[in-house]
């Protein structure tokens, strides 16, 4: 395993060869719902143009992208952990089985796996190579592709979640600790959803 702080292109280019995967997450701040994984094999015969860490894309943008990633990559593979598996096990280590998850979800596996941010989990094939990439989801397009996916999947699942609940807003805030969301909490309560050891939510519990 090996972290990369201020990558260089020569390193770049050595670690994307051959057959690997690109990880990210989304949704370790949020208050509410599942922390989303994914596990992205681009197809180097069909490069994707535009790929960029999913917080720099409009939402069109970041859209139009995801379909042309389930079209056009490899392999995709989303990965999970429930808010009971946060409270269980602190968002930490629950975004590391999250990654986990979506990593076997491959059909074929990687040569390597390359991962947005500073930590690389321990995957159950110990031989399986992992890198950290910082700032990753900017550089290498496969995790760039991954946090798109990822960021999708779980934006969905809000925008659901808010048809069930539309005094809450998710649509919005996507469940991340806003104003409007403080105030829906004191208004209307703690949902089944809601993350209950993050520290709002366990206050408002606390409270009643």
């Amino acid at each position: 395993m090996a972290i990369y702080k201020d990558i260089t292109q020569a390193q770049i280019d050595e670690l994307c060869c051959g057959f690997y995967a690109g990880v990210d997450e989304v949704g370790r701040g949020p208050l509410v719902g599942d922390v989303v994984t994914a596990a992205v094999v681009l197809d180097p015969n069909k490069p994707i143009a535009g790929l960029n860490d999913s917080k720099k894309l409009s939402e069109k943008k970041r859209d139009a992208l995801y379909e042309a990633i389930l079209a056009n990559a490899l392999d995709v593979s989303v990965g999970r952990c429930s808010p009971q598996e946060i409270d269980e096990l602190n968002i930490l280590h629950a975004t590391m089985l999250a990654m986990q998850r979506a990593v076997a979800g491959l059909r074929a596996r990687p040569d390597r796996v390359l991962i947005d941010g500073n930590r690389v989990p321990a995957f159950e094939d110990v031989s399986l190579e992992g890198h950290a990439v910082i700032k990753g989801d900017g550089l290498i397009p496969a995790i760039s592709a991954a946090s798109i996916v990822a960021k999708v999947v779980r934006d969905r699942e809000m925008e659901v979640l808010d048809k069930r609940y539309p005094e809450y807003g998710f649509a919005q805030h996507k469940g991340y600790p806003t104003k409007a969301h403080f105030e829906a909490l004191e208004a209307h309560g703690v949902l089944p959803e809601h993350r209950k050891s993050f520290r709002p939510v366990k206050e408002r519990l606390d409270a009643c």
